[in-house]
């Protein structure tokens, strides 16, 4: 069965948890999670976390500390992820400094979202990531 969550505060009991699923619950960038250090696999997909004045890079820090395992996360379908399923706006290469940006963060993740992280990819993370922005000038 599914539900929507309305705290994870009981998640503190499930240290070993390896595979965490929090599409769907409307989650935003306060997310706080305990620490759950062989959590290995993240999904917030369709959610609200957004890159609104700087709060997804707190999440992001947040989340390099209390999940240090973390190989795999999602975070299709919320703001933070700009692709064709929040905008039509977007293109890949909105898609791709994203995709930089997350992984200057968290960098260990193999996956993101749908695709496998690449060397080239982990690279340049290392060196632009941080300067990254998801929004384009007009």
């Amino acid at each position: 069965a599914f539900v929507v969550c309305r705290s994870l505060e009981g998640l503190k009991t499930f240290s070993y948890l390896e595979e965490l699923i929090l599409d769907n619950n409307l989650l935003g960038n306060d997310l706080l999670l305990p620490r759950l250090p062989h959590l290995h696999t993240l999904t917030l997909n369709k959610n609200q976390i957004s890159f609104q004045r700087n709060t997804c890079k707190i999440l992001l820090d947040h989340l390099a500390e209390v999940v240090p395992s973390l190989q795999y996360l999602s975070l299709l379908g919320n703001m933070a992820c700009p692709n064709e399923l929040v905008s039509k706006e977007k293109d890949e290469d909105d898609y791709q400094r994203y995709r930089y940006f997350v992984l200057h963060k968290l960098t260990n993740l193999k996956f993101l979202d749908t695709r496998k992280v690449t060397r080239r990819e982990r690279e340049e993370a290392l060196v632009r990531g941080a300067f990254m922005k998801v929004v384009k000038p007009k």
